[in-house]
């Protein structure tokens, strides 16, 4: 979906540069200038120079201390004194805790009971009240606006408030600090606030600049309001379906967010769950780099080919913070989705020496068993079969086919999962 070609400084809602500036004069010594990493692997995927911008190299391990440490600066002496609340199961949650820690204000953070572990842990490290409550994001939010009533403590946004905006900008001004010749950005969506930020400050700095920025965007395809909401002229709000990538799991752009990504985005494309689990196995074995799926959805709309970009590209990987039990998860799903790893069952004969001869075709093809179950109760056998359900590794679709035939070839029947 193209969108636009290149808008003046002046026609952008929301903050200016000079707010984009002030913002990063404020961050000075709280976030960390995150370092550019070329890859030379993207770049013969892409055909341009690319550059991963590292922000799950940030402290808290997400961008998210960016927009909440300078929102929270800009508050009252009287409204700090009351602390500040948030409802969120992730990064948002940690950012609000370190930023209000950091500048001594106490920090109310409700939560719903599935959040995964790590990232409860770590905002309750920052020093903030953890409330724990609900099945989904509803509750929370709910609480949290109660709380916030009742004790004047106030509402810190994830993504809709120009504080939070133009504090995740300063990513934008840091990427033309350290290439300035960069000309086109892709950045993960979820509600907007980064995307929002890095599009307006990028836009309104090139324009200073004398040059232009191509800046595309990147939702996972079951959690995607942009798309829509950009067709229809206005926020949309969907049905989120389950994704890895939870993160950018929102229904509805924000208001501020959506006005300002209309004007300065050129294309917004969604992404699969197996397209950032693929691009999670590539950033762990290419650049050494743990990504959490929501920060990867950018790399995997490259390798998917998804994008086309004009000249130098940076992608922003937006976190790091991944369940070490997903990470286990995506790496199978990324090993299945590249072809390296293959779940089969195959039916067999009940006689002695039939496990026996499987494992010798997988062997002598040179594929690695990793796991193995044989059974009499499987779906649809004869009373004379079992079952065998094998795990395989192997070196791609090729040798995935390779032994998949030779199995064939001596007469049996393999069904492959995944």
């Amino acid at each position: 979906m193209t969108l636009l070609s290149n808008p003046t400084e002046t026609s952008i809602p929301g903050p200016s540069l000079e707010d984009f500036e002030d913002a990063k004069r404020v961050l000075e010594g709280v976030a960390q200038e995150t370092p550019m990493e070329y890859s030379r692997y993207l770049e013969e995927v892409l055909g341009v120079p690319v550059y991963l911008k590292c922000e799950n190299l940030q402290r808290t391990g997400a961008y998210k201390i960016r927009g909440a440490y300078y929102c929270i600066s800009k508050l009252s002496d009287d409204q700090k004194a009351k602390g500040v609340v948030a409802a969120s199961a992730g990064n948002h949650a940690q950012g609000v805790a370190f930023a209000a820690k950091e500048q001594g204000i106490k920090a109310t953070i409700f939560t719903p009971m599935g959040v995964a572990l790590p990232k409860l842990q770590a905002t309750k490290a920052y020093g903030a009240d953890v409330v724990l409550g609900g099945d989904n994001m509803l509750e929370p939010f709910q609480k949290a606006k109660e709380f916030a009533e009742k004790t004047g403590a106030v509402r810190i946004p994830p993504f809709d408030h120009p504080d939070i905006i133009a504090g995740q900008g300063t990513v934008g001004l840091e990427i033309l600090e350290q290439r300035p010749d960069v000309r086109t950005v892709i950045v993960p969506i979820g509600g907007g606030g980064l995307m929002a930020g890095v599009a307006s400050a990028m836009r309104q700095q090139a324009a200073k600049l004398g040059h232009t920025i191509r800046v595309i965007g990147v939702q996972a395809e079951n959690a995607a309001p942009y798309p829509q909401s950009l067709k229809e002229g206005h926020p949309i709000e969907i049905q989120v379906k389950p994704t890895i990538s939870d993160g950018i799991a929102v229904g509805k752009p924000g208001a501020l967010n959506f006005d300002i990504i209309k004007d300065t985005v050129d294309e917004v494309v969604t992404v699969s769950d197996d397209e950032t689990a693929r691009a999670i196995l590539v950033l762990l074995e290419r650049a050494k780099m743990v990504v959490e799926p929501s920060g990867a959805t950018g790399v995997a709309a490259i390798l998917a080919g998804k994008v086309k970009a004009e000249g130098p590209t940076t992608v922003i990987l937006s976190g790091g913070n991944i369940d070490p039990m997903i990470m286990e998860r995506v790496i199978s799903r990324g090993l299945a989705g590249a072809g390296r790893y293959m779940k089969m069952r195959i039916p067999l004969p009940d006689r002695p020496g039939q496990l026996a001869q499987t494992s010798r075709i997988v062997s002598d093809n040179n594929a690695n068993v990793v796991e193995v179950l044989h059974t009499r109760h499987g779906t649809g056998l004869q009373i004379s079969q079992v079952e065998l359900e094998l795990h395989i590794e192997t070196r791609g679709p090729e040798h995935a086919e390779q032994v998949l035939k030779a199995l064939r070839d001596e007469g049996y029947e393999p069904r492959t999962e995944f």
